[in-house]
């Protein structure tokens, strides 16, 4: 049927029903059914006087030899009443008025059997009704009588298409077969022949390459079609698509980016920004992101992954009024709830964030961010008992009666038993955080590797080293391949007087790989804690060798510049740890030793807070880097700030002497000098009980003279007020 009678049908067939719903036709039909649907015409003879007369004057004589001509009038009107009957099985969802269709589609055909229009009717009705046999064998014989029909060609590849959208979204089915997937191909490339300037076939052609993972066909087909419409959105999606889908981010990236600012559409900007995402490119995120927002500001999912680029991008107070505005709008959503907790944690606002984790809880008891996020910022505030409750709170919401778990769901427990037992370590209730590690340990797997480090740290940290010693050989026992493990013990022997033993078993994990570079890493780090500095840099030289990844560069990088700073190479360290920085800005090991070197060593002061402000930032809990900040406020002469974050450490780290040290300095400095001399004794004392590699002699001295000069100085306010002294 060429485009002028393809009109003509249109144009009829709507008229057909226009007539039906004018005329009554429809009802006199359910009169001689008595039904209350349209009974199906007589095969015989048609139901409509319209339909007759048409016959009749269509109709050749009897006497004549010629063909027998179409029945349009007839055929027009049995498929009006096809399509209504198929409009009705749609509406109601029912099958009689599927059957009803088919038979005045065949009808119609009788009328007019040549007519492949009618034919590609009746083939997308069976597949619309799950006959997927009958359509394509109906779809089939339309182009075997004639091939180069596109018609019959659009409607058997749009089965094959709708096939493939059926089994890729089937539960039961990982992909699309292959076999479809050639035909859908098959159909199209023959479509594209017959109708090579029409830009959708091109790209559906394209997708079907994608689908089979033949990007070099894929894009030339987009290529095509953008040639035919360089402006087509749908072009340039598809095509950024492939390239992502193939791994190459940067290309997708550029080509969305290649769009004139005033042509993009708000979902192009979206794809933009989230191909900027996987790109680790936040600011550029958070740009495209919120163009989108700005054309399409009620769009739920665009805000959202504005507020999640805003996060990412350490934009905190515009991410909080962007998620601020999704509880708004959705103040169910926990979620939303979760983030606006994080990012007020991340802010330092503890309090605030504490009652945003309840308001979670409040609308979900079982949200395991929300339990965790109330558990840490109760540690964080220090209220270690509150914690410790909410943690064992969580661990009752993720257990099961029968003991049975998941892979994912032990993954969960371990994460709230590994929190619960640090809360017991800094509260130094050293049985208890023991306890749980082992319940750790009883999982099984990395989960128990995990268990046996948090055992073997805690013991450190209570100076019980032959405990921390027996359960590195246990684990080793349990574990005789581990690698980790092993290296462990060689860590804990040699620190605590048996250097050769630990050396020994380290260097026995060297294999002539690239895992060696972590087996070198340790051994440098253990000899540089018996300041053997010539063995230590040896050690980093060859680990350093082996150092490829950007992570692994860093970790090399900063053990050069812990080595530097011990040997008093301040220069040098400064220039390591910023190197490390450079790589991983979020590195707060290296920000805090950075920091505390500047305060302790240089006069920088400002310089030191801002590094060392940062890494409490990023882990408040950290009593090390609590003890950082209070030293450099010490040193800023800002003595309040100071004693806060001083007193913090001692708490959460009580057994470190260097931290009883500097509190004990602050004392003196605002004139509590009997305070002082209990701090310096006490840093004396766990100095004792500490481990050889930890006890520096020359600062054992200075301690010990700040303490005897103190209690030379409270000797004699004691006699002048007769040992009545009153001073705190």
């Amino acid at each position: 049927m060429n485009q002028a009678s393809s009109k003509i049908s249109r144009s009829l067939r709507a008229l057909a029903l226009g007539v039906l719903t004018t005329t009554g036709l429809l009802t006199m039909a359910q009169s001689q059914s008595h039904s209350a649907v349209p009974a199906p015409a007589s095969a015989a003879a048609p139901t409509s006087a319209l339909a007759t007369t048409a016959s009749k004057t269509s109709a050749p004589s009897a006497s004549t030899s010629q063909p027998t001509l179409p029945d349009r009038a007839s055929a027009y009107y049995h498929a009006a009443l096809a399509h209504t009957y198929e409009q009705m099985a749609t509406d109601y969802g029912r099958q009689d008025y599927a059957t009803r269709a088919e038979e005045e589609f065949k009808l119609a055909l009788d009328a007019d059997p040549q007519s492949p229009e009618l034919a590609a009717q009746l083939a997308e009705l069976y597949f619309r009704t799950g006959r997927i046999r009958e359509a394509v064998e109906t779809a089939k014989a339309i182009v075997k009588k004639d091939p180069d029909n596109l018609d019959a060609h659009k409607v058997l590849g749009s089965i094959y298409l709708r096939s493939l959208g059926q089994q890729t979204n089937s539960p039961s089915q990982i992909a699309p077969t292959v076999q479809m997937v050639d035909l859908a191909i098959a159909e199209y490339l023959k479509i594209v022949a017959l109708e090579p300037n029409n830009v959708e076939n091109h790209l559906l052609l394209g997708q079907l390459y994608s689908v089979k993972h033949d990007s070099a066909k894929a894009e030339s087909e987009f290529q095509i079609a953008r040639s035919l419409e360089p402006e087509s959105e749908d072009v340039v999606m598809s095509l950024a698509r492939l390239y992502a889908q193939d791994g190459d981010l940067q290309r997708s990236a550029d080509l969305l980016a290649s769009v004139p600012e005033d042509q993009r559409s708000p979902q192009m900007e979206f794809a933009l920004g989230a191909t900027y995402e996987q790109l680790k490119q936040p600011a550029k995120a958070v740009q495209a992101y919120q163009s989108a927002a700005e054309m399409d500001p009620e769009n739920v999912s665009i805000t959202r992954s504005l507020a999640q680029a805003l996060l990412a991008d350490n934009q905190l107070d515009a991410a909080l009024k962007q998620y601020q505005i999704l509880q708004k709008a959705d103040p169910q959503d926990v979620n939303t709830l979760n983030r606006i907790c994080e990012i007020q944690r991340r802010m330092g606002k503890y309090t605030d964030a504490l009652a945003t984790a309840r308001a979670a809880l409040a609308k979900d008891p079982t949200s395991l961010e929300a339990g965790y996020n109330e558990g840490l910022l109760l540690d964080v505030l220090g209220r270690y008992d509150e914690s410790i409750a909410a943690y064992k709170q969580m661990l009752d919401v993720t257990s099961h009666a029968n003991g049975a778990y998941t892979q994912d769901e032990k993954a969960n427990r371990s994460i709230f038993l590994e929190r619960l037992a640090a809360v017991y370590h800094e509260d130094n209730k050293t049985t208890e955080a023991i306890a749980t590690y082992q319940k750790l340990i009883d999982m099984g797997g990395d989960f128990a590797k995990r268990g046996y480090q948090g055992q073997v740290d805690t013991y450190r940290d209570a100076k019980m080293f032959d405990e921390a010693t027996a359960v590195c050989r246990k684990a080793v026992a349990a574990n005789p391949n581990d690698r980790d493990l092993k290296l462990l013990l060689a860590w804990q022997l040699s620190d605590t007087g048996k250097l050769d033993e630990g050396i020994s078993i380290a260097r026995s994990l060297l294999n002539g790989t690239s895992a060696d570079l972590d087996v070198y890493l340790q051994i440098s780090q253990i000899e540089a804690r018996q300041r053997h500095w010539k063995e230590a840099e040896q050690a980093l030289e060859k680990a350093a060798s082996l150092a490829t990844k950007k992570e692994d560069k860093a970790n090399v990088l900063f053990q050069q510049g812990s080595i530097a700073e011990q040997e008093k190479h301040i220069d040098q360290a400064e220039q390591d740890f910023r190197k490390v920085l450079d790589i991983d800005p979020n590195n707060a090991i290296t920000l805090n030793n950075l920091g505390f070197m500047l305060a302790d060593k240089t006069s920088r002061y400002t310089d030191a807070l801002k590094y060392i402000r940062k890494a409490v930032d990023l882990e408040p809990m950290n009593g090390a880097y609590l003890d950082s900040l209070g030293w450099v406020y010490f040193k800023l002469g800002d003595y309040e700030p100071a004693e806060e974050y001083l007193r913090q450490a001692v708490e959460r780290t009580s057994t470190d002497p260097t931290v009883h040290d500097h509190l004990g300095d602050l004392y003196e400095k605002t004139g509590r000098i009997r305070l002082a001399a209990s701090q310096w004794e006490i840093s004396l004392q766990e100095f004792s009980k500490s481990a050889p590699a930890d006890v520096d002699a020359t600062e054992v001295a200075k301690v010990q003279k700040k303490l005897e000069s103190a209690r030379t100085r409270l000797a004699k306010q004691d006699s002048v007020i007769g040992g009545a002294d009153k001073q705190p």
